[in-house]
């Protein structure tokens, strides 16, 4: 999984019908457990683009999406965010979501 700026982001939920980006920190334990999770999602979906970034260093991201903890998971359909995912719960749930 590659990892996006907020320029990314916003390119590659313009160009597909859906997107995720998915926001973290590196010291965050939970994140850690949800990056497996996405990585996952990468295998599952590989049609489907998702980016990654460390929210310490991409700040621009929260401010505009209005993101208020990791992990976070954005969700773009037809170009516009629509949802943000704080719980991954499991990864049926996140396929459920993303499929």
């Amino acid at each position: 999984m590659e990892t996006w700026t907020l320029e990314d982001f916003e390119q590659a939920a313009g160009r597909s019908a859906k997107a995720a980006y998915y926001l973290y920190t590196p010291l965050c334990g939970t994140c850690q457990v949800a990056s497996k999770m996405i990585d996952v999602m990468a295998e599952l979906l590989p049609g489907l683009p998702i980016g990654k970034a460390d929210l310490n260093y991409h700040e621009e991201v929260a401010a505009k999406y209005g993101v208020e903890s990791v992990p976070c998971l954005l969700i773009s359909r037809q170009g516009e965010p629509v949802e943000k995912i704080y719980a991954f719960q499991s990864v049926p749930y996140l396929y459920e979501k993303l499929g």
